[in-house]
């Protein structure tokens, strides 16, 4: 598998109309919220952080994709019953990671989109497992089996729905 390298010059950078940005997190923090509640097995999809890896990689600036990440996780944490900021960490980085090899790699074809949030998932549930069982001293459990087929199902989804997603993008 070859991985297309693209200078800055050739990068195209997109923005999001406000409304799209807005409206884009919000119903997927509202999806995450009350899809699994009719559809239990909806709760292996994380909804919000593949709107972070997305808008993070569009965007392609560090900055933007840390305050996204931090903004979409912020929210994430006040609508659980976990202790503040634990979300917020973890789509911080990813948000970070993300915009970074936006702007080094290629990541408009399905399977980098794959790979790549395949890499995100799993950075971000270590991030996330790390920091409360670390931090905050929570009694979580690392299943490799589950966090490698979860990751594989949001990597499958990220596909669609990234697809779906390019349609609200604009080139700056």
């Amino acid at each position: 598998m070859a991985v297309a390298y693209a200078s800055r010059e050739q990068i195209e950078v997109y923005r999001f109309i406000p409304v799209a940005a807005v409206v884009i997190p919000l119903a997927a923090i509202i999806l995450q919220a009350f899809l699994p509640l009719i559809f239990p097995w909806a709760s292996v999809f994380d909804f919000p952080l593949l709107i972070v890896i997305y808008f993070a990689v569009a965007r392609r600036s560090q900055v933007t994709g840390l305050l996204t990440g931090c903004a979409i996780g912020l929210v994430q944490d006040s609508i659980t019953h976990q202790p503040i900021g634990l979300y917020g960490m973890a789509n911080t980085i990813v948000g970070f990671g993300a915009s970074s090899l936006g702007v080094k790699l290629d990541v408009d074809n399905p399977g980098s989109r794959a790979l790549m949030t395949l890499g995100f998932y799993m950075v971000h549930q270590f991030v996330y497992y790390s920091v409360g069982r670390g931090l905050v001293g929570q009694d979580l459990i690392w299943r490799w089996g589950h966090e490698a087929m979860a990751g594989i199902a949001n990597a499958l989804l990220a596909v669609f729905l990234f697809a779906v997603l390019d349609k609200f993008r604009q080139r700056t």
